[in-house]
């Protein structure tokens, strides 16, 4: 009988636990792509604001709304993680905090100072 052994391997991905320095560049990424989707939107509030004072009223009155307030908080942290997170970046690509232990701390220091921004934006906006 014929036994295949170069058969794909089957991986489960809620099984794998990632560390913590490969889930903030994953968030990074995302993060970024998330930005990057938004801007068209953001792009129209500005031009619209900027149209008449009508535009900018409407564009206030959005803003102010309970919906979009909720919107917000993922862009928030989208916001304030690839902010944190791209200085992270940018420090390892100088080789500072390279080292295992250096770069775990980092990470969650990146990750606990974009929570941190979150929550005072949270306050600020509600």
């Amino acid at each position: 009988m014929y036994s295949n052994n170069n058969r794909p391997v089957f991986l489960d991905l809620t099984k794998i636990r990632l560390p913590v320095v490969a889930l903030v560049s994953i968030g990074h990424r995302i993060s970024g792509v998330m930005l990057f989707a938004s801007l068209p939107f953001a792009v129209y509030l500005f031009g619209v604001s900027l149209q008449s004072a009508e535009g900018y009223s409407w564009v206030i009155s959005l803003l102010s709304q309970s919906a979009f307030k909720l919107l917000s908080i993922p862009w928030i942290w989208f916001l304030s993680h690839h902010l944190f997170a791209g200085i992270r970046h940018l420090l390892l690509d100088m080789e500072i905090g390279v080292e295992k232990e250096q770069a775990r701390f980092s990470a969650r220091l990146a990750t606990g100072a974009g929570l941190v921004m979150l929550l005072i934006a949270l306050v600020a906006v509600w």
